[in-house]
């Protein structure tokens, strides 16, 4: 029988939450929103009044997801102040640590199809968070000879592919990808790597 008791306010939560358990065990696609109300231990019809279907919960999961990663991204950026590369590396790490951390939002965010657009809240939020990547590119791009210096948005793109590819293969536990290496030596030799090839400056800050 389905519990009852819940407010207007936390059914929705309580909704995402399934959501978040369901991606981890099957995948975004894995699911039903079926699933997902008896998961809540609510009724479908239930469901249907916050949400039309499973990808308005998933993106919803993934508004949520970016909320988060975009206040660790500005935690880690502020930590690394006032240096531009210190910076730079902790929202490198922060990255790693969310998709530890929270892994449901984050195949929520980035591997189940959603569009950023769909919704204004949740094109603003994902701008919000990677926009603190391109600041700490910017600025380190600076120290950079002009000569050698990618575009901002394209440089911190570059650092992007590799932290996603790192997590991908080496920090979801993926059986099949092993490293004596952890996530965090990879991703940070390979930024070394990147910035030296660039002919990152020495810096003073």
């Amino acid at each position: 029988m389905a519990k009852r008791g819940y407010h207007h306010g936390n059914l929705r939560e309580a909704l995402v939450q399934s959501c978040l358990k369901l991606i981890e065990e099957k995948g975004p696609t894995g699911f039903t929103l079926s699933e997902a109300a008896k998961q809540a231990g609510v009724t479908p019809a239930a469901v249907y009044r916050h949400f039309e279907g499973r990808e308005d919960l998933i993106a919803e999961a993934a508004k949520l997801g970016y909320e988060i990663f975009a206040d660790l991204m500005e935690h880690a950026y502020e930590k690394g102040q006032p240096s531009a590369l210190a910076s730079f590396e902790a929202t490198g790490r922060a990255y790693l640590a969310f998709a530890r951390r929270f892994p449901g939002h984050y195949v929520a965010m980035f591997e189940s199809g959603i569009s950023m657009q769909r919704t204004p809240e949740l094109h603003a939020v994902s701008k919000r968070a990677m926009g603190v990547l391109e600041k700490a590119a910017e600025e380190l791009s600076e120290h950079i000879p002009p000569e050698k210096r990618p575009p901002p948005q394209m440089f911190s793109a570059h650092i992007w592919a590799m932290s996603h590819g790192v997590v991908e293969l080496f920090a979801r536990s993926n059986p099949g990808s092993k490293s004596p290496f952890t996530p965090e030596d990879l991703l940070e030799t390979g930024i070394g790597v990147y910035l030296r090839g660039l002919g990152l400056v020495a810096q003073d800050d």
